[in-house]
């Protein structure tokens, strides 16, 4: 039924759900966003402590469990002795030392199954219950799908690294953020459909800040998967000039392989986004269902850039990098939930 509270244009402007609303369901939704959010941060930590190719075997059932005997923690320490990266990055590391850096790389494979799980066994219940909300099968299903692929986009984002070139490819990485962020950004829209009814898809401004945030997320990645944000460290001048004198230097692929070029796009895409953001902000305001979270959205949008700014000026340490990467994903969740809940 839908909410006396909601005005005659959203009612307009939204398809009937023609069920009640599943609280189970939504909540079940909102916990796995919020765990896909962590995840997301557990990765870009683990990328910020150079742990992602301390584990260089798959083994999505027996690697649950961690070395747990001094037999097996050499096996894996010698398996990681003979890849490109110990003899490019960490030649001489020992044991104590690799354990560090595994302990990452285990925890964000770990968290993956850990979200596999908390999703598969409520719907499932929920199958056997009868109970999956009226038309959603098909999309529950689709986001369950899409989270096994997310588990071998990740192997496949690692092998690139387990190459003489010991470096993850900036395309893979971006690949396996940006499969993150549509995982995440649907689970919220779906949870607010069953919650509110079905909203029609973004369009208009709505739809192009999605795809300007979205473009900045992903500029990141880029920047991260090229150690980017190592260089220029001041704001807003590269050197001496708005543009780095390294610009243009790689000709078609510029934009993707140059560490430079990549900086100076994430900071100036990063400049349109907020102006999106903000305007877009005014806008939902006006309206009573999208008052709360645009509020908190312009909020956020500001902290986001400072934050952006002071891991740029800091060196990208591993604290502000960290929080850097979870405020994009919180940016893009008030984003998702403001844009749901716009009349269009």
């Amino acid at each position: 039924m839908i909410s006396s509270q909601m005005t005659a244009t959203e009612v307009s402007n939204r398809a009937p759900l023609m069920v009640r609303t599943d609280t189970f369901a939504f909540w079940w939704l909102i916990t796995m966003a919020i765990l896909v959010a962590i995840m997301v941060v557990i990765g870009g930590v683990t990328r910020l402590t150079g742990s992602g190719l301390s584990m260089v075997e798959w083994r999505p059932l027996m690697g649950t469990l961690p070395p747990l005997s001094d037999a097996e923690w050499q096996r894996v320490y010698q398996l990681y002795v003979a890849s490109p990266e110990y003899d490019e990055f960490n030649y001489g590391m020992d044991l104590a030392g690799f354990k560090t850096i595994f302990f990452w790389e285990y925890f964000h494979r770990l968290w993956g199954r850990l979200l596999g799980v908390v999703f598969v066994i409520p719907f499932v219940w929920l199958i056997a219950k009868r109970q999956v909300p009226n038309g959603f099968g098909v999309r529950l299903f689709a986001l369950m799908i899409l989270g096994g692929m997310q588990g071998v986009i990740g192997w496949w984002m690692v092998k690139s690294g387990l190459t003489e070139d010991a470096t993850v490819s900036q395309y893979r990485l971006a690949t396996h953020l940006g499969m993150a962020l549509l995982i995440f950004a649907l689970l919220i829209w779906t949870a607010l459909d069953i919650r509110h009814g079905r909203a029609r898809m973004p369009k208009g401004h709505a739809a192009g800040t999605l795809l300007i945030v979205s473009l900045t997320i992903l500029a990141g990645a880029l920047v991260a998967g090229m150690d980017a944000g190592l260089l220029y460290n001041h704001y807003p001048l590269m050197g001496e000039t708005l543009i780095p004198i390294e610009y243009g230097e790689q000709g078609a692929y510029d934009a993707f392989e140059n560490p430079a070029s990549a900086q100076f796009h994430h900071r100036w895409i990063a400049v349109l986004a907020v102006l999106a953001v903000v305007a877009l902000a005014m806008r939902a305001r006006r309206n009573m269902a999208s008052r709360i979270p645009a509020t908190l959205m312009m909020i956020m949008v500001f902290i986001q850039f400072v934050l952006g700014i002071a891991v740029l000026l800091h060196g990208v340490p591993v604290s502000l990098g960290g929080l850097h990467q979870g405020g994009a994903v919180v940016l893009l969740g008030l984003l998702v939930w403001t844009t749901h809940r716009m009349p269009n």
